[in-house]
């Protein structure tokens, strides 16, 4: 099988908080046998789901996938005639809410979007750094037999 496989790190921090979260809920569950236990199993394990995308090339075909201790989960679609490939700098926001205060934190992203039909695309993968972006372009590059487009900078290049 000729599978391309993307998938973003989880970070060593998130993931000790879940792992973390789903041991203290596993000991409760046990000691306890509160059904309130399952809530931080459950936000133990949400917290170790990775997100990413495959290609299948032999069978023609793409999915969006999580990833939970190597289990991939995601619908398989028929690949759409890929123009090029787009390397895209944005901002992304996270808001978080506590009962009485919110607070929003923006950052730098990279999102690799795959374009068909002159302007709908699918974003394959997104990473902080655009030298991870432009290898993951390049392979699309190679694998698809298409372009690609610099959108990083406030001029747009192709490559």
């Amino acid at each position: 099988m000729n599978i391309i496989n993307y998938q973003k790190p989880i970070s060593l921090v998130k993931r000790f908080f879940g792992f973390s979260f789903a041991f203290l809920g596993i000991v409760m569950l046990v000691l306890t046998g509160s059904l309130m236990a399952l809530i931080f199993v459950v936000i133990g394990l949400g917290l170790n789901v990775a997100e990413g995308s495959e290609i299948d090339l032999s069978s023609k075909t793409y999915r969006t996938i999580h990833s939970l201790f190597g289990i991939k989960i995601g619908k398989w679609n028929p690949i759409p005639d890929f123009e090029y490939v787009s390397v895209f700098k944005t901002k992304e926001s996270q808001t978080v809410r506590v009962v009485t205060a919110e607070t929003t934190q923006s950052y730098d992203i990279i999102h690799v979007n795959l374009f068909y039909n002159k302007n709908k695309h699918i974003t394959f993968y997104k990473t902080d750094t655009k030298k991870d972006a432009f290898e993951v372009a390049n392979h699309f590059k190679l694998a698809l037999g298409v372009d690609i487009l610099d959108a990083t900078e406030r001029e747009k290049k192709w490559l």
